[in-house]
């Protein structure tokens, strides 16, 4: 399966072969509250998608188009992917990603941008397989994550903290502390 490429992203590959590109990207974690009824125990759940050209669980990402906010593209990223109407809740982090490299060669780094996800109140919570992007997709209780990357485990970790515990969060993706910086 071949996962669909934004029009500008074919161009500049017209131009630079399978070159390193680095692209801006998203992941939308999104997260809704406990479901459970014991609220000692109770975790959060989050929204996952299988894709179609790995098979892995994933949070829903993409790439954000020219001229297009992250939270923007991660509303448009979910709709497309699950059917699902969502806005943002917090920024989770900033950091690299990368080298990724595709079946075709292609070699990609990614500058993405976390943000935690809610749907908007009143809409239907159910997801549903909105392209051919991936195969399944399902809200997991956190503590009950499929085998899953670690940087989208500790973006998840990151996601039910910040809503756990809003003013004390610190994000983990692309921070430093100024102690650590080099300039």
């Amino acid at each position: 399966m071949v996962m669909a490429t934004p029009e500008f992203v074919t161009r500049l590959r017209e131009k630079i072969g399978n070159d390193p590109l680095l692209l801006p990207g998203v992941t939308a974690v999104v997260m809704r509250p406990p479901q459970q009824e014991d609220p000692i125990w109770a975790l959060p759940e989050v929204l996952l998608v299988k894709r179609s050209d790995n098979g892995q669980w994933t949070p829903v990402t993409g790439i954000i188009d020219p001229g297009e906010q992250a939270h923007q593209a991660a509303v448009r990223e979910v709709k497309e992917e699950t059917g699902l109407t969502v806005q943002p809740a917090a920024l989770l982090g900033v950091g690299a990603v990368g080298p990724v490299t595709y079946d075709n060669g292609d070699v990609c780094y990614y500058h993405d941008t976390s943000l935690r996800m809610e749907v908007v109140e009143g809409t239907d919570p159910t997801p549903i397989v909105g392209d051919d992007e991936s195969t399944e997709v399902k809200w997991v209780v956190i503590n009950q994550l499929p085998a899953i990357a670690p940087r989208f485990r500790m973006v998840i970790a990151d996601a039910a903290a910040q809503m756990k515990h809003p003013p004390g969060f610190v994000p983990r993706m692309g921070f430093t502390k100024r102690s650590e910086m080099t300039y």
